[in-house]
């Protein structure tokens, strides 16, 4: 039956994790690793894992880093969560603005009294016509608030 650990197992690994197996070792220890089964074995994957682990050239950083981070992530959060009423306020401004301009358009315009008389007259026959103004007037602010807080 084979042994399952080895007194030199420690040092064997400590170099190897450490780089410094085979050059910067003291004789006796290659010496033993080369006559030891369990001692070899450590050796050889200990160095495979970290070639691997510098290959993947990963630099995890310190803590306070990934803290200061998601503090400067968070706040930035909030300010866009607070612009977003903001936001939706100026699209309604906005909407209400052109609809003033219209509503002054309207009143100074002499070619757009008669035509302006003729759809209030003919109202019924109009009525898709004014649904769909209506529909634009009142529902583009809230389409426009909707778009932008999917960003």
């Amino acid at each position: 039956m084979k042994p399952a650990d080895c007194e030199f197992e420690a040092e064997a690994l400590a170099a190897a994790l450490q780089s410094r197996w085979p050059e910067r070792v003291d004789a006796a220890l290659r010496a033993h690793v080369a006559g030891c089964a369990i001692c070899s074995d450590v050796v050889a994957v200990a160095g495979a894992i970290d070639a691997a682990r510098e290959g993947m050239g990963v630099a995890v950083p310190d803590s306070g880093q990934v803290w200061w981070r998601a503090q400067l992530r968070a706040r930035r959060e909030a300010a866009e969560a607070a612009g977003r009423p903001i936001t939706a306020i100026q699209a309604i401004a906005f909407a209400c603005a052109v609809g003033l301009l219209v509503a002054c358009f309207d009143t100074a315009s002499q070619w757009f009294q008669p035509a302006l008389g003729w759809i209030a007259s003919n109202a019924a026959e109009h009525a898709a016509l004014l649904l769909a103004t209506a529909a634009v007037v009142l529902l583009l602010p809230a389409a426009v608030y909707l778009a932008m807080g999917r960003d």
